[in-house]
């Protein structure tokens, strides 16, 4: 016999007794006096009643003595009582020659087992629908049961990623990603590079200068002619300015043309005015005498071009006694008027405004005369 199919009762192998239910045990009398003996001896004592004249499930008849083997006072009580089960020559086999034994399992025929009285003898009936057909008698595609799944579980990472937030940290982080893989060298191929980047960006801003020098305009200088800086003036502006001299009240007024010489030698393009305007201011007093415009006007590059600005001489005194008068009034006299036939000199100063296509805001140049002849000769005969 097997080690594990040993029984572990004590009574049966001798050695120290294991424990024993109490409510269950079955107290008898003490042993006769005389000899002493244990569980194990009892059991081949030959003086004892024979085994197999006992039940060993109804204990020993009255008055017989206690047998020391298997017997109901030796075990735990369970609660139910199962009937013994002999061999196959005790199994029931039903009339059917088809009969399967594993019927208890599939809910098909009278079940084998009667333990929970769920057996032919207590009316039991099958399942509604039938038998489980068998795999061999199935025909067509077999229908599985299909179990809905379960939803996603987001994460909050992931409900952060679907927010307008999220998407914009994303691309923050693409483009920073983006960037960094480019500044290592990751990114870029053979011509995007750093180093191409910094000697195209060299190149351009060499080609931007080189266009700045020779396209921007520069702004020019301005010339008063030596001999004759101021010059009457002819065609439609003198006919539109009076020439007029008046001692009450006093005033005068009388058209004109600077001569100005300009300086383009700087420019490599032509220059282009939108507006030149002028004027004149006396010396002595620092009224304002004369204003001009020479409105839209292109000039050559890289020259020296001669222009004639037209100025409107026009003042107004309290009397006739007025410096600004008197200086202008003397110097336009006749000749004749004068013993040596020189009439004196006036003196002023030109302020030039100009506003120069191509270059931001207006600009301004100025000069002054110290002895320049009167443009204009006044009659003999005037006051």
């Amino acid at each position: 016999m097997d080690s594990d199919r040993k029984s572990t009762v004590s009574s049966f192998y001798g050695g120290r007794k294991g424990s024993l239910d109490a409510l269950n045990q079955d107290f008898n009398s003490p042993a006769p006096a005389g000899r002493t003996h244990d569980d194990a001896s009892s059991f081949f004592n030959p003086d004892r009643n024979s085994r197999g004249s006992i039940d060993l499930l109804a204990g020993p008849p009255p008055g017989a003595m206690r047998n020391a083997g298997y017997n109901r006072g030796e075990f735990f009580h369970a609660g139910r009582e199962e009937p013994l089960k002999g061999g196959r020559d005790e199994e029931e086999v039903p009339d059917t020659a088809d009969w399967d034994v594993y019927a208890d399992f599939n809910n098909v025929g009278p079940r084998y087992s009667s333990a929970l009285g769920l057996g032919a003898e207590a009316g039991y009936q099958s399942l509604s629908g039938g038998a489980t057909p068998k795999a061999e008698e199935t025909s067509g595609p077999v229908e599985m049961v299909t179990v809905p799944a379960l939803g996603p579980e987001w994460g909050k990472a992931e409900m952060r990623d679907m927010t307008k937030g999220g998407r914009r940290e994303r691309q923050a982080e693409t483009r920073r990603r983006i960037w960094r893989d480019w500044t290592q060298g990751r990114r870029g191929g053979r011509w995007f590079t750093k180093r191409v980047i910094v000697f195209g960006c060299f190149g351009i801003i060499a080609v931007i200068a080189i266009v700045i020098a020779f396209c921007i305009p520069r702004v020019p200088s301005f010339a008063l002619s030596n001999d004759n800086p101021l010059v009457n003036a002819t065609g439609p502006f003198a006919s539109e300015v009076r020439t007029l001299f008046s001692a009450a009240p006093a005033n005068f007024s009388f058209p004109a043309f600077a001569n100005l010489q300009v300086d383009t030698t700087g420019n490599y393009l032509p220059l282009s005015f939108k507006h030149l305007r002028a004027q004149v201011f006396d010396l002595d007093s620092g009224f304002l005498i004369a204003t001009g415009d020479l409105g839209h006007k292109t000039l050559p590059a890289k020259s020296l071009p001669d222009i004639q600005l037209p100025l409107n001489f026009s003042y107004v005194a309290t009397n006739d006694s007025d410096t600004t008068w008197m200086n202008w009034h003397k110097a336009c006299e006749n000749k004749i008027l004068f013993s040596d036939g020189k009439r004196p000199g006036v003196r002023f100063r030109l302020l030039l405004d100009m506003v120069i296509n191509g270059l931001p805001g207006s600009y301004s140049s100025s000069t002054q005369v110290n002895n320049a002849n009167c443009p204009i000769e006044l009659p003999s005969t005037s006051a």
